[in-house]
């Protein structure tokens, strides 16, 4: 098994609140997660509930008496958006007897579940999402792989890339047939599917409700409605963009960002890295990689955005420190890439303290006083631990 890095987190979390709740979409590890914590809470016992499972949701038909029977050990509950009325009763039991590591919730990408939890349980929980695997929890010889398959576990493991596409076209169609519906969320499947996939030949670019409306044959609303609903469900990424006073004509609409490369691929048909490499998405595809990357090795209270100008200055990420401190980061796909003015001219009406321009090659180069040309693994393990 790969060590998840939120491994530690998490424990040190249930042994300071009293529910930790795991959230994200399926196959993500969650369940595993949970299991490798049960391995390493060597003072605690731990009890196991599925709610998929109809044995455990009819030991839970009287729930406070079961839960109360289990009052000294770590309880799991998985799939806990299947039994919403369970919410009020943790916090209860929680009020009652207000001790850490009572309760680990895992939860499928559910907003009736994040509202839930935060009406009930606020104050008393500590939320951790559990994403695919990402760069600094596999070796680093195996980044394309990552880059080409995503890392939903079961695609990035998988004996061969035809056996991973296949996966993930499997994990797409059931996403949409089942576990939409099965979250409350009335969406046909194929419009749905054909939004998704409209966004993953647009990777990583500006959003336009109109444009999308127009080649879907829906209103603007609608499709803002279903791009909300793949944000919620942890499948894309809104990124917005950099506000700041410079006098400049700014760009005010969001990029879109498929956070997995992996569905992006599978969308689109893309099954080979040579086949990748000789898409038209291939550097978009890059940029997305790794900035999902850069996001999510970010330390707690970090912001992020890009940045815009009509003018043509632009940054592809911009990473704002809790004191305030900014950095600029640029992707470029290729061996030999240079920076523009526009990058300089970013860089200086931001008034960023140091910039990065993250290639796919193995060097690390000094381009200015400010400036580095990098890999993305020696951006994440080595540089972004020393910003602040």
């Amino acid at each position: 098994m790969i060590e998840r890095s939120l491994l530690r987190d998490i424990r040190s979390a249930i042994s300071v609140v009293p529910v930790v709740a795991l959230l994200g979409s399926r196959q993500t590890g969650k369940t595993t997660l949970a299991k490798a914590l049960e391995s390493v809470l060597e003072d605690r016992q731990t009890i196991y509930l599925d709610l998929e499972l109809d044995s455990d949701r009819a030991a839970l038909e009287n729930a406070e008496l079961f839960l109360e029977q289990h009052r000294a050990k770590l309880v799991i509950i998985d799939e806990i958006q299947r039994l919403p009325s369970l919410f009020p009763l943790l916090r209860a039991m929680v009020d009652r007897l207000r001790q850490p590591g009572r309760f680990l919730i895992l939860g499928s990408a559910s907003p009736a579940l994040l509202r839930q939890s935060a009406e009930s349980l606020a104050g008393r929980i500590r939320y951790f999402e559990v994403p695919p695997f990402h760069v600094p929890e596999i070796p680093f010889q195996d980044m394309q792989v990552l880059w080409l398959r995503g890392g939903y576990p079961e695609s990035f493991l998988s004996a061969n890339d035809a056996e991973s596409l296949h996966w993930r076209q499997d994990f797409l169609a059931t996403f949409l047939e089942r576990d939409i519906p099965a979250l409350g969320i009335r969406i046909p499947a194929i419009q749905l599917r054909r939004c998704w996939t409209m966004l993953a030949h647009q990777q990583s670019q500006l959003w336009n409700a109109l444009q999308y409306g127009n080649n879907l044959g829906l209103s603007a609303p609608t499709v803002k409605h279903y791009l909300d609903t793949l944000a919620d469900t942890f499948m894309v990424r809104i990124l917005p963009p950099y506000f700041v006073n410079v006098g400049k004509r700014l760009i005010k609409t969001p990029k879109v960002i498929i956070r997995d490369s992996g569905l992006v691929h599978a969308l689109l048909g893309i099954q080979t890295l040579d086949q990748l490499l000789s898409h038209p998405v291939v550097g978009h595809s890059w940029e997305a990689f790794v900035i999902e990357t850069v996001i999510r090795s970010l330390p707690v209270g970090w912001q992020f955005f890009f940045y815009r100008t009509n003018a043509g200055a632009e940054m592809d990420l911009v990473l704002e420190s809790p004191t305030g401190s900014r950095f600029g980061i640029e992707v470029k796909f290729g061996l030999d890439p240079g920076l523009s003015r526009g990058f300089h001219n970013s860089a200086t009406d931001l008034g960023t303290l140091r910039d990065f321009l993250v290639y796919p090659g193995e060097h690390r180069v000094p381009l200015d006083d400010r400036t580095e040309l990098l890999p993305l693994g020696q951006l994440i393990t080595e540089i972004l631990p020393t910003l602040n």
